[in-house]
């Protein structure tokens, strides 16, 4: 038989996952029509198989498999082999991880699938060893039958009938039709406690986070609704199970107590081993949840974990020109010059020794982070604390001051013998959606904690994805950029999380461009994402390539939902906009009111939305040519969720050249009429529509909505209030 690929063409492709698998004997061929064409004048199956460069099962498979030359005769004579990065194309990725849920329970990475030649599913699983091994069928002899079985046409008929099936239940999935899950109105904000009262009855009160055994994965959607629900309620076991999780992510395996940053997750129930790759949107989303907790508590350890993971992010996934890089693999080289797993962060008590050179400080270290000669992880140690300050200062006989300075000339010191290991590989892809997440915690960081050096951060990354990933006269965005190559249409998540990543530039630096960026971007959104008649936002844009099925995003998965992210920010910028961004949000809310309720903690962000749309937002106008620093700080000490810091010009007349800026014919309401009092920095504060007096103290203002309720339950409100 003619092969249906002659030749491995990843060497082509820029994605580092994809590059990993170049030199395979496999005739990998990438998601193009080239490749799918080949199936169909062949009239073969495709083997898809889905990755990402810092993936542990994926190297495992290719070492097995990809690379045995018996494996390779067999896929490239029988099957089109097509290599997916799932960073790259998640839409590809949403369709067939959703099918092998629906048919075996589970999913995870690499993701294996077979297809039609027209891309319909009719084999699913993920990792699949090359022989038989404890109940799983072995890879090669999986590739037999299915190829024996194509040929055999009573089997292939079942087969196609299969895929059809599977294709029908994955479209049922992810394409819902209002008919189905519509409601006269958008869900209220009982779903929020709804799903807060959900994650307390999954939450895990001995070790923190949720669920009852490992793995433990960060969840920071779940905790950034508790942490709303306390708000609302203060009811005190809603903060507990945040701080109680907080706690443990911060002081366990998760954490990197050297470098900084936060690793993908951990495998057991206490905390204490991580899944050691570490992903640009993991540090982006656990330390913005993080500063919620801090503004929440006042607990000083959320905001030190936060400026060290952002340490961590500027110094190993930045760009030397601002934007940010997608991951950093789980995988090293030991002495031995083996690849393993979390080589580069584990440590053995001799190891400490030798680098700290400081018998006491580095017998704290070990005692503070369960360093021993057992070890937590195969025969080593992922430091890990589990000896507060106080014991070790008894213990030691020295004051705590002295046990904290001695821990940290050892920390120093290891991380000092640590940059001479062999590092962990980094996926050096900057994506646009990913670059929205760390942007947005970048620019909270730099409100909350007051350090011009994150705004400056979120601003960089903020102008390097702009230069290379948008285009300004077809106003669209692309996905991924790398070495110079810009590739794939942008997806809802790319132009969401950029979007509200704009609008946090926007609000820390009161520079109208990030204001009018973030407003572009929301445009495409309704222009390619929203369906009006189905009243759906899209995962992918409707002039993209058309798949088997066109998916959407509607629950938090690793990254927080596309679909959610959108809502809360077209919600943010309707009160700028002459578009009616918000009947866009509420049409979304109301089409999906059923899954909302029916399973609130699975759309924990669309829950946030939705609490936000009824709540409304908590408005802050500034008149002045500069924000004085001590406003930031005051609202920075406040937790306010909903929280739209609005810096216009301090006169009418400077405000023209924004609008112009902005293509607007008149002030929106949140800036109109509003301008400076006697010279002075002027702020306006409203929430529901009452306002505040305007006034030149901020105290003034911070005491206003100190005695201000949200809502009464007659809806009207207290205070000395000024409706516009």
């Amino acid at each position: 038989m003619t092969q249906p690929t002659e030749r491995n063409r990843l060497d082509e492709e820029e994605s580092p996952y994809l590059r990993q698998h170049a030199d395979n004997p496999v005739n990998w061929q990438p998601w193009d029509e080239r490749a799918l064409e080949a199936a169909r004048e062949h009239d073969v199956p495709i083997f898809l198989s889905i990755g990402y460069s810092a993936c542990h099962w994926c190297h495992v498979m290719e070492e097995e498999s990809f690379a045995d030359e018996e494996v390779a005769e067999v896929l490239n004579e029988h099957f089109v082999p097509i290599k997916v990065d799932r960073e790259e194309r998640p839409d590809v990725d949403s369709i067939y991880m959703t099918v092998c849920q629906l048919v075996t329970g589970g999913g995870g990475w690499p993701l294996s699938a077979w297809l039609t030649p027209d891309g319909k599913p009719f084999y699913v699983g993920t990792y699949f060893p090359k022989e038989p091994k404890r109940g799983q069928p072995g890879f090669r002899d999986l590739l037999d039958r299915i190829s024996d079985s194509w040929r055999d046409p009573d089997d292939r008929a079942e087969m196609e009938n299969r895929a059809d099936q599977w294709t029908e239940a994955a479209r049922g999935q992810l394409e819902e039709t209002p008919e189905s899950v519509g409601a006269a109105e958008p869900p209220s904000s009982e779903v929020l406690e709804t799903a807060a009262d959900t994650a307390l009855r999954s939450a895990d009160r001995q070790y923190g986070g949720f669920g009852s055994g490992g793995p433990k994965f960060p969840q920071p959607a779940r905790l950034r609704v508790l942490a709303r629900a306390d708000d609302r309620t203060g009811r005190d076991e809603y903060r507990a199970v945040l701080e109680e999780t907080l706690d443990a992510m911060a002081a366990g395996g998760l954490y990197d107590h050297v470098g900084g940053g936060f690793h993908r997750y951990c495998v057991d129930r206490d905390w204490t081993v991580p899944h050691f790759e570490k992903m640009l949107y993991d540090n982006a989303e656990i330390p913005r949840t993080m500063l919620a907790g801090y503004q929440l508590t006042g607990n000083e350890r959320y905001a030190e974990v936060t400026r060290e993971t952002l340490a961590f992010v500027d110094r190993e996934l930045t760009h030397d020109e601002g934007g940010f890089f997608s991951t950093l693999d789980a995988q090293s080289e030991t002495e031995a010059g083996e690849r393993e797993e979390g080589a580069f962060y584990v440590w053995t008590p001799d190891e400490i020794r030798d680098a700290v050179d400081d018998g006491t400080a580095a017998d704290l270290f070990c005692d503070r982070y369960d360093v021993t000669e057992s070890g937590n992880f195969e025969g080593q140690n992922q430091p890990n604390i589990v000896a507060p300050i106080d014991t070790l200062a008894d213990r030691y006989d020295l004051s705590e001051d002295e046990v904290r300075d001695r821990l940290e000339t050892a920390r120093e010191r290891l991380f000092e013998a640590r940059e001479e290991r062999p590092r962990p590989a980094r996926d050096e892809k900057v994506l646009a959606g990913w670059n929205g997440l760390m942007i947005s915690t970048c620019a909270e960081a730099g409100f909350v904690l007051g350090a011009d050096e994150y705004a400056t951060m979120a601003v960089d990354a903020l102008e390097f994805v702009r230069d290379r990933l948008w285009d300004d006269d077809e106003e669209r965005l692309s996905r991924r950029y790398k070495d110079g190559d810009v590739a794939v249409e942008g997806y809802l998540e790319d132009y969401a999380f950029l979007a509200r990543g704009a609008l946090y530039c926007y609000e820390v630096t009161g520079e109208v461009d990030h204001l009018a960026f973030a407003l572009d971007l929301a445009r495409v959104i309704e222009a390619e994402f929203w369906d009006a008649d189905r009243e759906t936002l899209y995962f992918t844009p409707e002039s993209g390539e058309a798949l088997v099925t066109r998916p959407q995003e509607l629950g938090d998965q690793s990254t927080p939902s596309a679909a959610g992210v959108a809502v809360e920010t077209l919600l943010a910028l309707d009160g700028f906009a002459e578009e009616d961004f918000e009947s866009i949000a509420s049409g979304v809310l109301e089409t999906h009111a059923g899954r909302l309720e029916s399973d609130p903690l699975q759309h924990a962000t669309l829950c946030l939305a939705a609490d936000r749309l009824e709540s409304g937002a908590l408005e802050v106008t500034v008149a002045a040519d500069e924000v004085p620093d001590e406003w930031y700080e005051r609202f920075a000490t406040q937790y306010l969720p909903d929280r739209l810091f609005a810096p216009r010009p301090p006169t009418d007349d400077g405000l023209e050249s924004w609008l112009d800026r902005l293509d607007l014919a008149e002030a929106p309401a949140i800036w109109a009429d509003r301008d400076a009092r006697d010279g002075e920095p002027t702020l306006y504060v409203c929430r529901n529509r009452t306002c505040s007096p305007p006034t030149t103290d901020v105290d003034d203002a911070i005491e206003w909505l100190s005695e201000t309720e949200v809502e009464s339950d007659d809806g009207s409100e207290s205070g000395e209030n000024v409706p516009f």
